[in-house]
């Protein structure tokens, strides 16, 4: 479950980064301390995440600016827990980045909430989280939430009837519905007059634990990080609801911008977190 967070709390810009024990997460978690922003390090477990921030100290983070949270996203009570921790120690949250992803197993894999697990990790929980941390969001004042999604959501549809594709699965196309689903959510992550921006974006294809998805050679994790953290920066203008690709605009698949899509899948997305 969620660790308990300090009860001091720098004055600095705040972030939440999930999935940041390794890869592109861990990557943004050090290039955000070292922009001077408080960063909460999620992990799935503690001693996950306690090894992530010694190793964030010794790449010269000060610790001081990290905050370890511990959480199974693979259980929705664990999500909204550390929300709930997150909020009680930071009223005020400046950014929340959703970049925890895990590859769909080569079976239908279900989570104890009953959801494909790569649909709640990717999805679900990121979803979860916007609506839990609003509040601290828009306290904040022109907060950021940045999603972490991938190129593969243009190749995806959604499974409205059976969204866990347990009659027909592939793993391919059940981690790319929910890098699809991540990405048309993005936009009603941050109501209109929240004083929130939602955005999503590709990192580009990097050595991470997801690259036997692709089945490449992928770049350095610290290039996808530095994708993320261009737009996590208070002097990089955003277009709300927009998918980037590094700093620019990118195509997108065309379901994105379809508004009964869009409420379609947050009644979808509402429903499967609340029977949980």
């Amino acid at each position: 479950m969620s660790a308990v967070l300090s009860s001091h709390v720098s004055s600095a810009r705040s972030a939440l980064v999930t999935g940041a024990s390794s890869g592109i997460g861990w990557e943004t978690a050090r290039l955000l301390a070292g922009h001077g922003v408080t960063v909460i390090v999620h992990a799935r477990t503690a001693h996950e995440g306690e090894d992530a921030v010694e190793r964030l100290v010794a790449a010269g983070a000060s610790r001081d600016r990290l905050h370890l949270v511990a959480a199974d996203f693979t259980r929705l009570v664990e999500v909204a827990v550390l929300a709930g921790t997150v909020a009680a120690a930071f009223p005020a949250l400046d950014l929340l980045v959703n970049n925890a992803a895990i590859m769909a197993p080569e079976r239908c894999t279900l989570s104890e909430d009953g959801n494909e697990v790569s649909l709640q990790v990717n999805f679900l929980a990121a979803h979860l989280l916007a609506r839990l941390l609003r509040e601290p969001l828009a306290a904040a004042g022109d907060a950021r939430i940045v999603n972490v999604s991938s190129s593969l959501h243009r190749t995806a549809s959604m499974n409205w009837s059976d969204p866990n594709r347990a009659r027909r699965y592939s793993r391919v196309a059940a981690y790319a519905q929910s890098q699809l689903a991540l990405t048309m959510a993005t936009r009603d992550m941050a109501p209109e007059d929240s004083g929130i921006t939602a955005v999503s974006v590709n990192p580009g294809l990097c050595d991470t634990a997801l690259l036997p998805l692709y089945g490449r050679v992928g770049a350095p994790p610290a290039d996808g990080a530095a994708a993320v953290v261009k737009l996590c920066l208070p002097d990089f203008r955003l277009t709300h609801g927009e998918y980037y690709d590094g700093g620019d605009i990118a195509r997108s698949a065309q379901v994105v911008h379809e508004e009964r899509s869009l409420r379609r899948l947050t009644r979808l997305a509402d429903q499967l977190v609340t029977q949980a």
